[in-house]
């Protein structure tokens, strides 16, 4: 049984979010939208709604602070994401994570299909379950395709850490947390992660919390 906020047309709940002032709540994990499928977007919005929606994405984003953020993440069950990552990252992390430079950028109706078998696995977090980071292994390089808020068709091959954020947030709109894909044994506090596993890589993490590695 729905509620009654769903019974109400989208676009009357984006203008009731857009309402306030400042940074859109972030929606922690357990909350059922994080769970669903989003709807595809096929003009839900009309282009200065849409506008007004993806600056509120960007400004959260930002706020957070965090390197994308997915429609559902404040409540609307869209397929629509942006991601941004200025990479301010040691030379040695940039290297080892392929972490390099992503300007703004928004996704609509995104889907992520790998490209080779390659594999790579760091320690990831997400806005909608704070305090925590586990270890994910992910496609290590990725063809993505979609429109941008223009409704301009992208189709692009990512890699390295792009690569990660852009499936952590098509992910998102599929109803899937980058948990469900995590190395159960890896997760760690912030704080854990930041005193004994902020090296380049998680391989002193797999070791001594006993998990392997791709």
């Amino acid at each position: 049984m729905g509620t009654a906020n769903d019974r109400v047309p989208l676009a009357e709940r984006v203008e009731r979010l857009l309402a306030g002032a400042g940074p859109l709540p972030v929606v922690a994990a357990g909350d059922p939208v994080l769970r669903q499928a989003s709807e595809p977007f096929d003009g839900q919005l009309d282009p200065t709604l849409l506008a007004r929606f993806v600056e509120a994405l960007r400004v959260t984003m930002r706020a957070a602070p965090g390197v994308g953020l997915a429609a559902p993440q404040v409540g609307v069950g869209l397929r629509i994401a942006v991601i941004e990552d200025p990479a301010p990252v040691p030379e040695e992390v940039r290297l080892a994570r392929g972490r390099v430079r992503q300007p703004f950028r928004v996704l609509v109706n995104p889907v992520y299909a790998p490209v080779g078998g390659g594999r790579a696995a760091f320690f990831e977090g997400c806005l909608s379950v704070p305090g925590y980071q586990a270890v994910v292994a992910r496609h290590a390089e990725v063809r993505l395709t979609g429109q941008d808020e223009h409704g301009r068709a992208v189709d692009e091959v990512f890699g390295g850490w792009p690569a990660r954020i852009v499936q952590h947030e098509t992910d998102h709109l599929d109803g899937t947390l980058y948990l469900d894909r995590a190395e159960p044994r890896s997760l760690s506090s912030h704080q854990t992660v930041a005193e004994r596993w902020a090296q380049p890589t998680p391989e002193a993490a797999a070791r001594a919390l006993g998990f392997e590695l791709p």
